[in-house]
């Protein structure tokens, strides 16, 4: 720690993870370069609003004999880690040590080894296999015959206490829908040589990823991007074939399922780019997956890199269509006060503001933008001993929800969007894109 420069001037950059080096799974290796992490954490404290994570690293040290880290036993240590989901926050707004500072602190990534190590060593839960086992699951609970009963199970306070004491998925947290009908029935496959109209780095036609959520749990937002695309020129297919993007598994720590998805998927996305199709998604975890894990993962794999300069945030592509005059700005129906979420995997993708910019050029409409993380992380908020910090994580954006009174609430990140608003209790989640349909009247 020879440098004692108080932050960066310059901007957080990424390291590639070395994830395929047998030392990453080094034990005490992991366990030195946390204590110095950690130690460097104890002497700033800015990420103390972030997650869980943080407290309980103070807390230990507070509680420790030294008072220092070097008194906390290394085996608490999983207690830091168990409470970090990847959401990037400390990293990209509030730490003052990140690469290219000379202290090197990239938080996230080493949760991240250090849930690799544990998942390698066969410590991974049964339920946490299953929870991110996305496809798998999506499938089984979309057959026409289960989903109404999963869904009709899930409203049934009995059914959840009992859920709750047999796979550890809290009862009162929120839990989505499945549907029969996904999105890639909804959706049509357009051919290759689809006409466009290209717009500064847009090409003017789309392939959607469908993700695992949207296309078996919320395929609305899909129909209502195909729409307002459409309405704005812009043609958008289906991709071929999918598995789920990674996100899940990454958060895991299991990089061999990860590998395993982008050797389908990359494949395919690839072939779509090189036929001229950008690419997106209405999950900003997907998206972000393919923007930045899974370069920083496979940064030898062109088509990797390929996959990641066509890929968008949606609301981001719209307004790069914006900027060159190609974006339909006759809105016919003003939304009034809107609260958005800021999503924390939309945030680090340092697009900027996108939605809340979007939004705001709709006549007779305010949009205020919360930016605290939801706590929900797709399966952190659901686990019986995680649900109830996921829903103090909630709490300021409940409070600036509940404060604003507003028209329409909505996130990116819909699970997010259902989490606050399931916290709330009295307003509902809308999906931006769905917000953009009903302010064209389309």
């Amino acid at each position: 720690m020879a440098d004692h420069r108080e932050g960066n001037l310059e901007a957080p950059t990424r390291h590639p993870i070395d994830w395929r080096n047998p030392e990453f799974y080094d034990e005490s290796a992991l366990n030195q370069e946390m204590a110095r992490v950690f130690e460097i954490c104890h002497g700033c404290r800015r990420c103390v609003s972030l997650c869980q994570s943080f407290p309980t690293l103070f807390d230990l040290v507070d509680a420790s004999p030294t008072l220092e880290v070097d008194g906390v036993d290394k085996a608490d240590y999983a207690k830091v880690v168990e409470h970090c989901y990847l959401c990037d926050l400390c990293y990209m707004t509030k730490c003052p040590y990140v690469p290219p500072h000379a202290w090197n602190l990239d938080f996230p990534h080493l949760m991240l080894r250090a849930k690799a190590v544990r998942h390698r060593q066969g410590k991974s839960k049964l339920r946490d296999r299953i929870l991110t086992s996305t496809d798998a699951v999506g499938r089984f609970c979309g057959i026409p015959i289960v989903a109404p009963a999963i869904n009709a199970v899930n409203q049934v306070r009995p059914m959840r206490t009992l859920l709750q004491h047999a796979a550890g998925i809290h009862r009162d947290a929120w839990l989505p829908a499945f549907t029969s009908n996904p999105m890639r029935r909804r959706l049509p496959h357009l051919p290759a040589d689809t006409p466009a109209s290209p717009a500064g780095s847009t090409t003017g036609k789309v392939a959607l990823f469908a993700t695992c959520y949207m296309n078996r749990n919320e395929p609305g937002p899909g129909e209502d991007l195909l729409a307002v695309f459409a309405h704005n020129g812009i043609a958008v297919t289906l991709t071929e074939k999918e598995r789920c993007c990674g996100m899940p598994k990454l958060e895991l720590g299991d990089f061999d399922t990860v590998r395993a998805n982008k050797e389908v998927n990359i494949p395919i996305l690839a072939k779509l780019v090189d036929a001229g199709w950008d690419l997106t998604a209405l999950v900003p975890s997907c998206v972000l997956m393919f923007k930045q894990e899974l370069p920083l993962l496979f940064p030898d794999d062109p088509d990797v890199q390929k996959v990641k300069n066509a890929f968008y945030d949606p609301f981001e592509y719209l307004m790069l269509r914006h900027r060159e005059g190609m974006l339909n700005t006759d809105f016919r129906q003003p939304l009034g006060k809107v609260v958005l979420h800021a999503a924390c995997h939309q945030r680090v993708q340092n697009i900027g503001p996108k939605t809340r910019e979007c939004l705001s050029l709709i006549p007779g409409t305010q949009v205020e933008s919360v930016e605290r993380c939801s706590g929900h992380d797709g399966t952190y908020a659901v686990k019986a001993e995680y649900h109830a910090f996921a829903a103090k994580i909630a709490k300021p954006v409940v409070n600036a929800v509940t404060q604003a009174a507003p028209d329409h609430f909505g996130s990116d990140c819909a699970m997010a969007g259902h989490h606050i608003a399931h916290v709330h209790g009295g307003v509902d989640a809308e999906h931006p894109i769905t917000l953009l349909r009903q302010a064209y009247g389309i």
